[in-house]
């Protein structure tokens, strides 16, 4: 538990999303602000300039709700991290209501459990977890042991938080209905960068890519990780962007105590946490006596409480209340706050108009037609966003991409929808560990341990080399070379062998009388068929021979010392709708397993 809370104190979340080209100009124009009565002084240039602190940022959702019933006039935003995510969402148009509608509905699981549904995974996936593995799937190859970039990839933190983002597509930020900045870090140069424009979604993810958490953004070449390392508190970019006063509102960071500091984890989180200190300090000296910082009392809430982002956001309104005085100077007359929030709060509707093509890009191992294949969403229809949600989390969970986005192109006379399905680098040959415990609690436990090793992508239709080695009570090696017949899959041929040691146990009423040691030698090869989510059919042929020991016992009971030829043809059909193995609360599995036995193969 203590592993799992240091984990969260140091993840936030990212968003990753959809893009279609838009017309950014007419937003910029109707969300300036009327020109001061003449002879009337000059009003500043405001800009809130929002702080990262993962669930912690929720406070910022409390600062808007204050600042607009105190009719502050808000010009530019800033933000990194968590403030990057709630400052798009406020320069797009989002309302404060909305925000805090999305706070009730976001949980931990909700942000991190990146799987699909396991009805939506395939039947090669989903045979792994009736065997008891632990820890992720490791990476080898030429190159040594391979390891994912961060624990989780981002993908949910996008379906979850692209919600925010009002204004899909590619924009220069100074067009948005309130000019906005995001602060990321360059992961190679360790120096911040300032996005200026892009598409919203993707800066909001590469601004709050948490090292080891969260794996780092791809952005033009750039390899981005969290905006909190270099500028976690982007004073000086609100400055860049002309701001005569500041209102700056800092979440913290804080630093765990010294009990806390019990794991690799925890240690990381705190180095991360001092380095963001730092940086923070430094621009909270640069505040100038017009500027307005504002810091909530958050007492032991972590980065990582995405659970109680509701009870966070009452904080910021808290602190905000307290600087009520000094925020009030800055109002401006109702009539003119009514009209200047009712040309930011301007909505684009979503663009679901049909795709004319579906286009995997750099794909250099995966055929597209496979990835495609994984899909509901479909050249000529309407795009349903949950939908095509889903497609992703699917294209996702067949276990051979690092991250997966989308985008839409633009291109002439045709409209093309382009995913961008990162390969992971550390594939394509995967080795994972198990170990798997039993005991018939009459004093008898039993223990297997369990290695799997995976070569993918041996040729274009996505043939798979596995070998699986266990160890234990029952000892065996098995290997199948399974081949697809089409890019999608559907039809498959797997040749295989596998050679077995384990042991049967001979009973007279309830009493144990006699133990055999059985070695059983397999080769054999299936044809089938894979029913998408639902299944898979298979027909084959296999012969082997067994080879029985008596290990205790009267030696009458002896086998005697010849082998036992056996062999057959075998039909198997497994069918699994079920949610979860350990745990199932809906869903179903059936099975049929015949074995017809000949006496001309063994």
């Amino acid at each position: 538990m203590k592993i799992k809370s240091c984990l969260r104190n140091i993840m936030v979340a990212g968003s990753l999303g959809v893009a279609t080209l838009l017309a950014a100009p007419d937003l910029h124009a109707q969300a300036k602000e009327p020109a001061a009565a003449p002879g009337a002084p000059k009003r500043p240039k405001i800009c809130l300039v929002l702080s990262g602190g993962g669930a912690r940022g929720a406070a910022h959702v409390g600062v808007l709700k204050v600042l607009e019933e105190l009719r502050v006039p808000i010009h530019c935003i800033t933000g990194t991290s968590m403030g990057a995510l709630v400052g798009a969402g406020y320069a797009t148009g989002t309302t404060v209501p909305e925000m805090e509608e999305l706070l009730r509905e976001i949980t931990t699981e909700l942000l991190y459990k990146e799987k699909p549904p396991r009805a939506e995974l395939s039947m090669r996936r989903k045979q792994d977890d009736y065997r008891p593995y632990i820890g992720p799937e490791i990476g080898v190859g030429h190159g040594g042991i391979g390891l994912p970039k961060g624990v989780v990839s981002g993908v949910q933190l996008e379906t979850v938080l692209r919600r925010l983002a009002k204004t899909p597509g590619y924009y220069q930020f100074d067009k948005l209905p309130i000019p906005y900045r995001a602060v990321a870090t360059d992961l190679v140069t360790g120096k911040a960068v300032i996005f200026k424009d892009g598409e919203l979604a993707n800066v909001m993810r590469a601004s709050m890519s948490v090292p080891g958490a969260v794996a780092p953004a791809e952005f033009g070449g750039m390899m981005l990780v969290d905006g909190m390392l270099t500028s976690n508190l982007p004073v000086e970019a609100a400055r860049a962007m002309g701001a005569d006063i500041i209102i700056a509102v800092n979440v913290g960071t804080p630093l765990l105590k010294r009990e806390e500091l019990t794991s690799i984890l925890g240690v990381t989180g705190q180095m991360l946490s001092i380095l963001t200190e730092q940086n923070v300090q430094a621009s909270l000296a640069s505040l100038k006596p017009t500027d307005i910082l504002i810091s909530p009392e958050l007492g032991d809430f972590s980065t990582g409480d995405f659970d109680n982002l509701p009870k966070i956001a009452p904080l910021g309104e808290a602190a905000a209340r307290k600087a009520a005085e000094r925020l009030a100077q800055l109002a401006i007359p109702e009539n003119e706050y009514i009209a200047l929030r009712q040309r930011q709060q301007v909505s684009v509707a979503p663009d679901l108009r049909p795709v004319d093509e579906i286009r995997f890009e750099n794909l250099q191992r995966v055929n597209p037609q496979t990835a495609q294949a994984a899909m509901e969403t479909q050249v000529g229809q309407p795009i349903d966003q949950q939908v095509l949600d889903r497609d992703m989390r699917r294209i996702y969970g067949t276990g051979d991409f690092e991250h997966v986005n989308y985008r839409f192109l633009e291109e002439p006379g045709r409209r093309v929808l382009a995913v961008d399905a990162v390969e992971k680098s550390w594939g394509p040959d995967y080795m994972r560990f198990g170990l798997g415990l039993s005991s018939d609690f009459t004093g008898d436990a039993y223990f297997n341990l369990l290695a799997s090793h995976r070569r993918t992508w041996l040729n274009s239709l996505g043939a798979e080399w596995r070998t699986d080695v266990q160890v234990g009570r029952t000892s065996n090696l098995v290997t199948e070379f399974y081949q697809p017949l089409n890019a999608e899959g559907e039809f498959f041929v797997a040749p295989y062998a596998g050679v077995e040691r384990r042991s049967a146990t001979l009973y007279q009423v309830d009493q144990r009388i006699a133990r055999y040691d059985i070695l059983a030698n397999t080769l054999g090869v299936d044809a089938g068929i894979q029913f998408g989510q639902y299944g898979a059919f298979r027909l084959g042929v296999q012969r082997g021979t067994l080879d029985p020991k008596l290990d205790t016992g009267p030696q009458y009971l002896s086998p005697g010392s010849s082998k036992i030829d056996a062999g057959g043809y075998r039909l198997r059909l497994v069918l699994d709708r079920l949610d979860s193995v350990t745990f199932p609360r809906n869903g179903w599995r059936s099975g049929l397993h015949v074995y017809d036995s000949n006496t001309a193969l063994g």
